[in-house]
């Protein structure tokens, strides 16, 4: 395999590094200033939609569909992309401002793999070109939601709409402004194989019926402007139209859909901590204690190596992962994809933590990232599946796969 980046993702990530330079690391501050006063509770931070424009008029935009959807691609296949995704990462609500931000990265995908021409007139377009913003709504307060069958909530077809009663939470980017539509999993056919028992819907925010329960935080935080809901679905009936490729075939749209996601979250993981390791040379420079600058001090100098050890582990992995995926779709790289789940939140966390040592009490202010990175990489390790999950499933493969092929 060949590390090495081309003539195109180098120039790309140049000039993406650019803009993260003269546009963004400038204006951290002034963005989580906004985002942390209560009184712009769920309002857009003026300085996303400003700086959204001048990405998109630079055509730093839409590039994380790979060339195999067509029109819709930015035309970076999945091991382009990912060293794109890592200089985003350094910033992680940067992912907005080119239109590469989850959930509506996912959605995207499956609207642009699944849709029908008028879903995605009405809904992928307007995502695509940044005009609106979507939900994912799929976990559930009153089941184990890290096995998917046990969703409950029912889609039950009456004529010519679909009736949705059930309850979610942690229904990701619910109270953006720009949110309107919610893709929705849940059982119309109960009676069905195991995993043919769900469908994903498409439900438009204004839908009668659907209550927005409560905001749920994350380590004390709202996630504003986004955040993440409680929902209540009461009879709430939407078009037969608005089934995603029909009945019964919300597993395999979701293993479309989180495959993708998953890889690029490792990256994401990388970026952060490689901005975390970036930060702790810095301070370790700066800081004398004990007579001694931290960077002449063991522990210190044990720590950096190691960071910078793990880093370059991950990232190779997060490229071959993303390398398999090109050849071979989500399928036939999910035992990577698991890998680089279970090895990229685990990565960022740990290197923060390091990071949080070194700073002392700065480490944990409003002062740095590390904070934010620290709490981001620890919630990764549930969203889209537990780790303790990827790692049972990655062993049940590698067992498979060596017994059925053992070594000579």
């Amino acid at each position: 395999m060949d590390f090495g980046y081309s003539d195109k993702v180098l120039e790309a990530r140049g000039r993406l590094e650019v803009f993260m330079a003269e546009h963004v690391y400038p204006r951290e501050a002034e963005h989580d200033e906004f985002v942390n006063d209560p009184a712009n509770l769920w309002r857009q931070p003026p300085v996303v939609e400003e700086l959204k424009a001048i990405a998109r008029d630079q055509g730093l935009w839409n590039w994380f569909l790979p060339p195999e959807y067509g029109e819709w691609s930015g035309g970076f296949h999945n091991v382009e992309f990912a060293p794109l995704a890592e200089v985003m990462g350094r910033v992680p609500w940067s992912f907005e401002l080119f239109n590469c931000s989850a959930p509506d990265r996912g959605n995207m995908e499956v609207l642009a793999r699944y849709g029908t021409q008028e879903q995605q007139d009405r809904w992928l377009r307007p995502l695509l070109e940044g005009r609106i913003r979507s939900c994912y709504a799929m976990t559930e307060p009153q089941v184990a939601s890290s096995d998917a069958t046990n969703i409950e909530l029912r889609i039950e077809r009456h004529g010519d709409h679909y009736v949705l009663n059930g309850r979610k939470w942690y229904a990701s980017n619910i109270f953006h402004p720009h949110c309107e539509v919610l893709l929705v999993m849940g059982v119309s056919s109960p009676d069905g194989l195991r995993h043919q028992r769900h469908s994903t819907i498409l439900v438009p925010k204004d839908t009668p019926g659907l209550e927005v329960v409560r905001p749920m935080q994350a380590f004390g935080s709202f996630d504003s402007p986004g955040g993440h809901g409680e929902l209540a679905f009461r009879d709430l009936r939407v078009p037969v139209d608005n089934i995603i490729l029909g009945e019964g075939r919300g597993f395999e749209i979701a293993q479309g859909r989180l495959g993708p996601g998953r890889f690029q979250y490792a990256m994401t993981n990388v970026g952060m901590a490689q901005r975390c390791l970036e930060l702790m040379c810095a301070r370790s420079e700066e800081r004398v204690a004990f007579g001694q600058k931290l960077s002449e001090q063991s522990s210190v100098r044990q720590d950096i190596a190691r960071s910078r050890c793990e880093i370059e582990q991950a990232r190779l992995l997060v490229l071959k992962a993303a390398a398999e995926m090109d050849r071979s779709g989500a399928k036939g790289a999910r035992d990577y994809i698991s890998m680089v789940k279970i090895i990229g939140p685990s990565l960022a966390e740990q290197v923060a933590e390091r990071a949080i040592q070194i700073f002392g009490a700065k480490g944990v202010s409003q002062d740095t990232p590390i904070p934010g990175i620290w709490a981001l990489a620890r919630i990764m390790r549930i969203a889209d599946g537990p780790d303790a999950v990827h790692m049972s499933q990655l062993a049940k493969l590698t067992i498979r796969q060596l017994v059925s092929s053992p070594a000579s």
